[in-house]
């Protein structure tokens, strides 16, 4: 399958081809938000690309969450409008998930009892996370929003060694101290390492899109605004 990738769950911004679950293009900014203007044009350049080597796509892949509310809906929105314009399926995919194939892609961790705990950041001591099974990948949990204490994950540090990483694991290296803890920097969501995911997801045809929001997890807040005359 040809697939357009798209990932704007964090503050990073990507978009990829992938082909029968490689990707064969990319265009990311790992550095800061500024989804709104970034991903329209590295779309194009992509969809450019896509043209120019006849790649004709059968779905565009979508990182559905959990993550940033804003750089979700953008996303979303974006994805929506090519799946409709181009009369082609959305095949939402696990943000966490994505993170553990990146994982994946980097490393080669072939430790027995192993569990990978994928983490973004919620704000203040809260995070996104779920456990993971290292070898399949399938979740082992529900994704939940969760504060982290000492006894965070302690029953299961107990009998295995546990991964963490993503945004979010970088607060609680300090809090998180169990020697079976094993902390991995530099892991971000990228669309670049969807497509193995992407082929065994399954993809929503038109009419279910319609109804296809991401997979917020808590509700938004809107803070007051710091722009005067509008607070």
């Amino acid at each position: 399958m040809n697939i357009l990738c798209i990932e704007t769950s964090t503050s990073c911004c990507s978009a990829a081809i992938c082909i029968d679950g490689v990707a064969v293009a990319s265009k990311e900014n790992l550095a800061g938000a500024n989804h709104a203007s970034e991903l329209p044009v590295f779309v194009e350049q992509l969809l450019a690309e896509a043209r120019t080597n006849q790649w004709h796509l059968d779905a565009v892949a979508l990182s559905q969450g959990p993550g940033s509310y804003t750089g979700l809906r953008i996303g979303t929105s974006i994805a929506k409008g090519l799946c409709y314009g181009m009369n082609i399926p959305l095949i939402p995919v696990d943000t966490l998930q994505i993170l553990c194939n990146s994982v994946d892609n980097r490393y080669s961790i072939a430790d027995t009892n192993t569990i990978y705990c994928p983490m973004i950041d919620a704000r203040r001591m809260e995070v996104y996370t779920a456990l993971y099974d290292n070898s399949t990948l399938n979740p082992l949990t529900k994704v939940t929003a969760q504060v982290i204490d000492e006894q965070s994950f302690a029953e299961e540090l107990k009998v295995n060694k546990i991964y963490y990483f993503g945004n979010g694991a970088d607060k609680c290296q300090s809090i998180i101290t169990s020697p079976n803890a094993k902390f991995i920097p530099n892991i971000v969501p990228q669309a670049s390492f969807m497509g193995l995911l992407v082929e065994k997801a399954a993809a929503l045809d038109v009419k279910q899109m319609a109804y296809y929001e991401p997979f917020y997890l808590k509700e938004f807040v809107p803070a007051p605004s710091h722009i005067k005359g509008l607070n």
